[in-house]
């Protein structure tokens, strides 16, 4: 399959870098999307093309959407409606979110939950994820919808070096998490786990939702540091910007049993716990200070 196979990821940022070099470490060979390729630097074995330019979709047999919609619609079908519906593509994997399941009072969801989004930005995902979905006749289509991502570089100990990460207590309010290397990883096992043309539902959430102030306490002892003052959500709420107020205003807890049978694997990181070891781990054998 790899020899014929050239993946296009729309998108080379946090997740779609990560995607995009384990790609091409297999053999797979990888276009990525940029806004200017002449000024950004590839991963190993990655060609740069520009997201404006309608040749690559030519090309790719499989394609990654890291991109969010804005407010206009799904940017990619935007600007490129016209050679996506021509492209000799056999799968698509779309990155969504677990936002598009809206509040449900801490209760679990499952890849057969039917979404319930109440939020504009997670409405215009699951309009994005329809778009995508749209292609089924014809091709495999898989959606991920991701929990919080974290990694090296975007986690709360960058929080608590830069002196910003809060402790805020609401008990029983817990979110889902997934490193950014897991998602590489699931994405690469959909892309080779074949499939007739028709769509998937995948849940790419660690094994344990926890709540955030656990996350920021284990983050300063693994730091050697003093965790922040705690502070009661009625304090936090008072000072949250209006996306922070959007994110605690939805409790769930995401289920991801079936996304790792059908995928036969286990995560690297299956807790916010060997998360964060691994981003020191990775720091110090860079040489980072401790």
């Amino acid at each position: 399959m790899i020899s014929d196979t050239t993946l296009l990821v729309i998108g080379l940022g946090f997740s779609g870098s990560a995607i995009a070099s384990l790609a091409a470490s297999t053999g797979i060979r990888v276009l990525a999307t940029v806004r200017e390729p002449a000024a950004a630097s590839a991963p190993a074995g990655v060609e740069l093309v520009g997201f404006a330019d309608p040749a690559p979709y030519g090309l790719a047999t499989h394609l990654v959407v890291t991109v969010p919609p804005d407010p206009m619609g799904d940017p990619v079908w935007t600007l490129h409606e016209q050679v996506l519906r021509s492209a000799p593509l056999r799968w698509v994997g779309y990155l969504s979110t677990t936002g598009v399941y809206g509040d449900r009072g801490g209760s679990w969801v499952d890849e057969t939950t039917p979404p319930a989004p109440t939020q504009a930005r997670s409405q215009r995902r699951l309009a994005a994820e329809r778009r995508w979905t749209a292609l089924e006749p014809h091709v495999a289509v898989d959606v991920f919808r991701t929990a919080g991502i974290y990694g090296p570089g975007r986690s709360v100990i960058d929080d608590l070096r830069a002196g910003t990460a809060r402790r805020i207590i609401r008990p029983g309010h817990a979110f889902g998490r997934i490193h950014r290397d897991d998602i590489a990883r699931a994405v690469l096992a959909a892309l080779t786990n074949s499939h007739q043309p028709g769509v998937r539902i995948f849940h790419l959430a660690d094994d344990e939702p926890a709540e955030p102030a656990e996350v920021t306490t284990e983050a300063a002892r693994l730091l050697g540091m003093a965790p922040p003052r705690s502070l009661s959500f009625a304090e936090a709420w008072r000072g949250m910007s209006e996306i922070g107020r959007s994110f605690w205003a939805e409790n769930r807890r995401v289920s991801n049993i079936r996304t790792k049978a059908t995928l036969g694997l286990d995560w690297a990181y299956p807790s916010y716990r060997e998360g964060l070891r691994a981003i020191l781990a990775e720091e110090r054998a860079q040489g980072a200070p401790k």
